[in-house]
């Protein structure tokens, strides 16, 4: 499901892999907690995944439209590279939103009972 995401970014394939199969663990297990303990841990789960999924539509869209452009079966040089961009700036922001979960989680670790 998440071993395509990263075709489209230079250099960063392994690492946006990686980072997507951990955010998908993250996101299913969710769902599973919400079903346990009521539904307010469900929205999120849902919600990281919906953006796993929105990220990995938008690295794909840009990984094809890079590919048409090399290929030559498309001139639109713009539209890849803002397509390139979008993907780029995407995934950034999901890589923020994962650490600032997993430096929550820590926290949450690190408290006294």
């Amino acid at each position: 499901m998440v071993d395509g995401i990263g075709t489209g970014i230079g250099g960063h394939e392994r690492e946006i892999a990686e980072s997507a199969r951990s955010l998908t663990r993250l996101a299913e297990a969710m769902p599973a907690a919400a079903a346990r303990d009521g539904d307010a841990a469900g929205g999120f789960g849902a919600a990281l995944l919906d953006a796993l999924h929105e990220v990995n539509a938008k690295d794909r869209l840009a990984a094809e439209r890079m590919a048409d452009v090399d290929s030559g079966r498309s001139d639109d040089l713009v539209g890849a590279m803002l397509a390139s961009q979008q993907a780029s700036l995407s995934f950034s922001m999901l890589m923020q939103v994962r650490n600032k979960v997993v430096g929550a989680v820590d926290e949450l670790i690190r408290l006294p009972l």
